[in-house]
């Protein structure tokens, strides 16, 4: 069985969905995992049958299907303490309202999880935001109980999403990520270990925000593989030249004096081959969806040899032992 291999649309999001259908379409790609907040009207697919219809349409026009709905803005808003960027993220007449911008994303997400199961989605990847995250540190000093407290408090905030999710039938994938309540390897599972393993959410597999931090990206698959439920091909350049350190230096995205910088897929220090070997180890079947993030290179482009890229390492694993054929009768 083959492999989806779609592009995340966000990165595109200033471009209409038709625009990126076409282009990403003439690059060789088969779906998209469609940004909610850029290409999707979540309002209008809930009321309008004639626009899902429209949104149906343009994708079939250019062989493209939906390999998942990304809700990671509005996530974001869920299980974050607010400061003024979450502005950035909802309606603007919500804007400095903390417990009013909650609230919409509280029940946006359900929402979401209804546009999912009339697209006939199986999948939303997102984040969850972290009321503990300027804890990273631990100083000033931070008590076990601060943390329990923060991971309950996501679990208190998102078992009403999760479960309209069920009644849709839709999952969850949490893109392990810094700035969220799971962000690497412990924390991934304490948060499993906090929901009981509810099976609802699993993980978006994004090895480029492993791989800066120091772990093993195919490690984290051998593991979590049974909540893998969406993966993202996403490169990224690790340099720490004796000036850079691993925090970024609150230099911006692209700078090269950075001591880490995403990179186009090929271009950095993610080793895709060992990924393909775990994906198939587990047994996953699910779409690779490229989420192309590097300000160092002209974004079609990129594009375009991210999908030759990911297409030549996503192979299959074999269905013989390789010295099979040298077995005696």
């Amino acid at each position: 069985m083959k492999r989806m291999i779609s592009i995340c649309s966000g990165q595109y999001g200033d471009l209409s969905l038709e625009e990126v259908c076409k282009a990403m379409s003439s690059f060789g790609y088969e779906g998209l995992e469609l940004a909610v907040q850029a290409h999707v009207d979540v309002p209008r697919v809930l009321t309008e049958p004639d626009y899902v219809k429209e949104l149906e349409g343009t994708l079939a026009k250019y062989n493209l299907k939906i390999s998942a709905l990304g809700a990671h803005l509005v996530g974001q808003c869920v299980g974050d303490n607010f400061d003024s960027r979450l502005n950035n993220f909802a309606p603007n007449d919500l804007a400095d309202q903390p417990e009013k911008i909650r609230a919409w994303a509280i029940q946006r997400m359900k929402d979401i999880a209804k546009v999912a199961k009339i697209l006939n989605v199986k999948v939303v990847t997102c984040f969850l935001g972290s009321p503990i995250w300027p804890f990273w540190y631990s100083f000033p000093q931070t008590t076990q109980q601060m943390v329990d407290d923060g991971f309950n408090r996501i679990k208190e905030l998102w078992t009403p999403i999760f479960d309209v999710y069920d009644e849709c039938g839709v999952k969850l994938a949490l893109e392990v990520h810094p700035t969220e309540i799971a962000f690497d390897y412990y924390t991934t599972k304490k948060l499993l270990e906090t929901l009981n393993y509810r099976e609802t959410l699993g993980i978006n597999f994004d090895p480029s925000h492993l791989q800066w931090q120091g772990m093993d990206p195919a490690l984290f698959i051998r593991d979590f593989g049974d909540r893998i439920y969406n993966v993202h091909a996403k490169d990224v350049k690790v340099r720490l030249d004796g000036r850079a350190g691993i925090l970024g230096s609150h230099i911006e995205f692209g700078d090269t004096r950075r001591g880490w910088n995403f990179v186009s897929l090929g271009h950095g220090d993610v080793n895709f081959d060992n990924i393909t070997r775990e994906l198939n180890q587990i047994g996953y079947q699910g779409p690779v969806a490229v989420e192309w993030e590097d300000s160092g290179m002209e974004r079609m482009a990129g594009a375009k040899e991210a999908c030759e890229y990911i297409k030549k390492w996503d192979f299959q694993p074999s269905e013989v032992s390789f010295d099979a054929a040298l077995k005696a009768e």
